[in-house]
């Protein structure tokens, strides 16, 4: 059985994928636990060098140096020395392939996707070949883990510490600002009372120049027209005043 089932490099400082391996599983739980990486690898900074995240039925363990980090999703029963063992041999084979420059300003996700290939080789190395024939790497990486142990997550930490909840972003309830009406102060009063009283004899004079056309032409229907407006425009002025 592969203990050994995802692995990706990312970008320590802001999480961005930069290569992967072929995902050939594609359970529920699986596939939660790859949301979850994602959701780790943008964390990766906060963390030392090497960690590992805990669940029931896998682990997601990473190793970070520089700026470039390498995380995997192993079988719970994966022992961490292997893990780590595998994610060492990657961080070299990645940083022998590709130089700093070229990582950092790589602004796509898997810009890098040609590595796959060397994933899936490494993968299937550390799956299938005989623990005997890499004794000497995994002793000394036994020896590291004792005298400094990675730091240990739950990957429910992963959700919670990012503002997820359930798989739904954590909604912070914050009260409503408190908006308080002014009064109304002198000069908007003085601006009031003239809006008023120019729209009452706007519309004196349109309704004395009306009652006084019986045969009305085009010429007195502008000029009633000339009175009406102003009369409506200065309604509309007070409305606004008394609103404000």
């Amino acid at each position: 059985m592969s203990m050994i089932l995802f692995a990706c490099v990312v970008r320590v400082r802001d999480g961005l994928p930069l290569s992967a391996s072929t995902d050939f599983y594609h359970t529920q739980d699986f596939l939660e636990c790859r949301r979850r990486l994602k959701t780790l690898a943008l964390r990766l900074a906060q963390y030392p060098g090497r960690g590992s995240a805990e669940g029931r039925d896998f682990n997601i363990h990473f190793s970070s140096s520089r700026d470039v980090a390498c995380m995997a999703i192993c079988h719970r029963q994966c022992p961490a020395a292997m893990a780590f063992c595998f994610l060492e041999t990657l961080w070299w084979e990645f940083t022998a392939s590709y130089d700093t420059t070229c990582i950092g300003l790589a602004s796509r996700p898997y810009a890098f996707l040609e590595f796959d290939g060397i994933i899936q080789k490494v993968k299937w190395h550390f799956n299938y070949v005989s623990s005997t024939q890499m004794e000497s790497s995994l002793e000394r990486i036994q020896e590291e883990l004792k005298f400094q142990p990675p730091v240990v997550l739950s990957l429910e930490d992963t959700d919670v510490a990012n503002g997820v909840v359930n798989g739904h972003p954590r909604v912070t309830l914050e009260p409503a600002p408190n908006f308080r009406m002014e009064p109304v102060t002198a000069l908007g009063v003085l601006s009031l009372i003239l809006n008023i009283m120019c729209a009452a004899l706007n519309l004196i004079r349109g309704i004395h120049l009306a009652e006084h056309s019986l045969q009305v032409a085009h010429e007195e229907i502008g000029n009633i027209l000339a009175f009406l407006i102003p009369f409506v425009a200065c309604i509309f002025q007070v409305g606004e005043t008394l609103m404000f």
